[in-house]
């Protein structure tokens, strides 16, 4: 059998055992777990799932379709292809922004990093209520101006009125 890649999606209004239940069913269809992001946002939760076996897409959904059934939930199924990380050498920061909250504030972050060639590998943002928080896990290739990219980030963190902080990963971190 060919072993096929699927991203899963599971959106909704959040409840006890989402997910157990999707876990369950994909073991079943013996399916490896292979990468996963689930959290709450504003009290709708939200799962994305990367898993590999030989289940074809249609097996997949119809083993989640009971999951969406109420309406309370959406789930989609997608095959993806393989991919395979670039082993360039570079350096893993983790950036945190934190100040009031104003449209924007992502978009203008990000674009500095993306300037430089930044692959965000994990981006997480919260609002408290009128806190805002962003935290990033960010891959710099090899000689990029680390300094000149943090001056470049407060820069703008400065002029949306917010904080920034850069720093080097620890193991712990990533």
């Amino acid at each position: 059998m060919t072993t096929h890649l699927h991203a899963i999606t599971v959106l909704g209004h959040d409840r006890p055992g989402i997910i157990a239940e999707t876990t369950g069913r994909l073991a079943e269809l013996g399916l490896n777990l292979e990468d996963s992001s689930m959290t709450l946002l504003r009290g709708h939760f939200a799962m994305t799932l990367v898993c590999a076996g030989d289940a074809e897409g249609g097996a997949i959904e119809a083993a989640l379709a009971p999951l969406a059934a109420d309406g309370t939930l959406t789930v989609t199924v997608r095959e993806v292809p393989e991919e395979h990380a670039d082993s360039t050498p570079g350096s893993s920061w983790v950036l945190t922004v934190h100040g009031g909250d104003r449209p924007g504030i992502v978009s203008s972050i990000v674009t500095e990093v993306a300037r430089v060639g930044g692959n965000i590998t994990d981006l997480t943002t919260r609002l408290a209520g009128d806190l805002y928080l962003l935290i990033a896990e960010i891959d710099f290739p090899a000689g990029i101006d680390v300094p000149a990219v943090e001056a470049a980030i407060k820069a703008v963190a400065t002029t949306l009125g917010v904080g920034a902080t850069l720093r080097e990963a620890e193991a712990d971190d990533l």
